[in-house]
């Protein structure tokens, strides 16, 4: 199977990836599609393009304006100077800091990697033109770089960094690097056209070819221990663009066996791997299956989402403790720290669980991905558009955020691409449908199919959301709603204001089929209740939920001036911050998955709450709204 669609662009392709009085009326299983080996590629299902969706006001796009006003106060001299030292062209700007400091071997992977991506993304999602312009004026800038190099090397360091590699001496992560820019010239082609940004691409992976001619496999598999990123995906996606098979023979170069092979074996031996250095391994897994066909590459990408989701995940749906999986499957008692699950892992999980949805078309993967979305993503930037590196678990920590231009870390670039990409997910076509996965304000634009429509929520101060047909073809179209998991009794849909009969299970879709014409209407009621989930491992630690929200306890003011940041890096608290508190007490026996009794919800429409006898708890909110207080995600049941 090769995912090249003859009708359409390969831009296009990977773009994706990245009788009116009657209504038929269906509920979908929990699976509910077949796979790509019985259907061939007509099964998947494929994201709405960015330009064809645009986010309402929301929270969502506040965020995404907050974040288009921090990549746009940049100075790209300044993210370019690097650049062009290394390749010998005279630069007068000021140097960044952090991870894009001279000295740092990391430097470039924000300035010319996520920056791009970012640009780019928000350009898509938001018709950004003034990031956009950057973004082209970078690649143009950056193929001058490549074109002094000579040889299609582009870096902001020099190639000795990738000698020392091959020599096995000590050198943080050079084609982690690469990737993030290999991936910014890609997603510069991709969203706004820049052809040139294509050829820089290709010259890239042309060097890296070169690079490994006389390396053995032996030699290579040790230089894959040190991080490489999703150089793996980043070549799949210049292939799937291209045809041209050399840039699948460079994705290969960067298969490791021995991460690979016991996940396609169903084996778990992730205990004390670096988390973020392996989630793009599996994504590239992901791609390589969508554009080869082979099922080794989907057993291991299903596999590995299915275990770390259930055995290593914390409630707000993210892993990784001081960035590592630190214990065996299923038992996270004891990981509750300053520095749990670094934000870089939920993005990649996220694109790991949009690939998944796409070919199964469960809806276990898009409550998956809606938990991240609004429990450790929506919360993580503060006004000023910096971003969290880690989440803080153990009680009485607080969000803290990167400064303005001396921070960039990994979690700085994710960071920026997904507050420039929040549109991506929310619709899914395929099958002959519009599937409907996110509630979130915005409009969709089917174009193929002729059908506009406009989603019109406060979720999730509002238990609704409501779908408003713009404009519609003359023959029947399917839209499937995602029916959550999480959704509690009196869950139902609306059509014009009539109520159906059928509804469907929680954890499903639900199908309906008609000839829609402008202006109809489509409620879906969407009712939440308070749950608890424990501690993987730890029974008595329990987690409460309001539908697909974690709830936090608000323990009082964070330090009136406290560090500016946590440090990147196993073991480094940063000074000042000291030790957690303890998890507030309940005096009660609970079991996961029952009404948390020591919480009441005060408000539905201001998602306030309260607790009832828990000392030491000023007030309960949803985590994504706690600011600047202390908090608390987990509590401690006793009886």
């Amino acid at each position: 199977m090769n995912l090249l669609n003859k009708s359409l662009s390969r831009r296009e392709v990977l773009r994706s990836l990245t009788c009116a009085a009657t209504i038929a009326v269906w509920p979908m299983a929990r699976t509910a599609l077949a796979t790509t080996e019985e259907h061939g590629e007509d099964s998947l299902l494929r994201p709405l393009p960015l330009n064809a969706v645009r986010l309402l006001k929301s929270e969502f796009r506040d965020g995404a304006e907050i974040n288009q006003g921090y990549l746009e106060s940049l100075s790209t001299d300044r993210l370019l100077h690097m650049f062009r030292l290394t390749a010998g062209i005279s630069s007068k700007a000021e140097p960044l800091g952090g991870w894009e400091e001279p000295t740092c071997e990391l430097r470039g992977h924000f300035a010319g990697g996520h920056y791009l991506s970012a640009a780019a993304l928000a350009y898509a999602t938001a018709g950004n033109d003034t990031l956009r312009d950057r973004g082209n004026a970078m690649v143009s800038a950056l193929a001058a770089c490549q074109k002094a190099n000579g040889n299609g090397y582009l870096s902001a360091y020099p190639a000795s960094f990738f000698e020392r590699l091959a020599r096995g001496e000590p050198v943080w992560a050079p084609f982690y690097t690469q990737h993030k820019i290999l991936a910014g010239l890609i997603d510069m082609y991709v969203h706004t056209g820049n052809e040139e940004a294509l050829q820089v691409a290709e010259n890239m992976s042309g060097w890296v070819l070169s690079y490994f001619a006389g390396i053995s496999d032996d030699q290579r598999q040790r230089m894959l221990r040190t991080e490489y990123g999703g150089m793996n995906e980043a070549l799949v996606n210049l292939y799937a663009l291209t045809g041209r098979e050399r840039h699948l023979a460079a994705a290969r170069l960067f298969e490791q066996p021995s991460f690979l092979d016991p996940l396609a074996l169903r084996r778990d031996e992730l205990q004390g791997l670096h988390a973020n250095t392996n989630v793009p391994k599996v994504i590239g897994a992901a791609r390589s299956y969508e554009v080869t066909g082979d099922p080794r590459y989907r057993g291991i990408a299903d596999y590995f989402l299915e275990e770390v989701l259930a055995a290593r995940n914390y409630v707000i749906g993210n892993t990784s403790e001081d960035e590592h999986w630190t214990t065996r499957a299923g038992d996270l008692a004891g990981t509750l720290s300053l520095t749990n699950a670094e934000c870089c892992v939920a993005y990649n999980m996220m694109k790991l669980e949009r690939h998944v949805f796409g070919w199964s078309g469960e809806a276990r993967w898009m409550d998956a991905y809606e938990r991240s979305l609004f429990n450790c993503r929506l919360g993580t930037q503060n006004g000023e558009g910096f971003k969290q590196y880690f989440f803080p678990l153990a009680a009485g920590y607080w969000r803290v955020y990167n400064s303005p231009e001396d921070s960039f870390w990994c979690c700085t670039g994710t960071g920026a691409e997904e507050f420039a990409k929040f549109t991506d997910t929310i619709y899914f076509t395929g099958r002959g449908g519009l599937w409907v996965n996110q509630f979130i304000a915005s409009t969709a634009e089917w174009k193929d199919a002729g059908l506009s429509l406009r989603q019109e929520t406060a979720f999730p101060a509002e238990q609704a959301t409501t779908l408003v047909i713009t404009a519609a073809p003359v023959e029947k179209k399917t839209i499937c709603l995602r029916i959550p998991g999480w959704l509690a009794q009196g869950g139902s849909v609306e059509v014009n204001g009539r109520p159906l009969e059928a509804f469907a299970e929680p954890g499903s879709y639900l199908a309906l089929e008609r000839v829609w014409r402008a202006g109809d209407r489509v409620k879906l009621n969407l009712p939440m209740q308070l749950t608890t989930e424990p501690l993987s491992g730890a029974q008595a630690t329990q987690a409460v939920l309001y539908g697909p929200l974690v709830l936090a306890a608000d323990l009082g003011d964070g330090p009136s001036s406290g560090p500016t940041k946590i440090l990147h890096g196993r073991g480094t608290t940063p000074k000042g911050v000291g030790a957690p508190l303890a998890n507030p007490v309940v005096h009660a026996g609970h079991s996961a998955g029952t009404r948390a009794e020591w919480v009441d919800c005060v408000s539905a429409s201001d998602l306030s709450f309260r607790t009832a006898g828990v000392n030491g708890v000023r007030s309960v909110m949803p985590m994504y709204r706690i600011k600047d207080q202390r908090y608390a995600v987990y509590w401690d049941m006793t009886t």
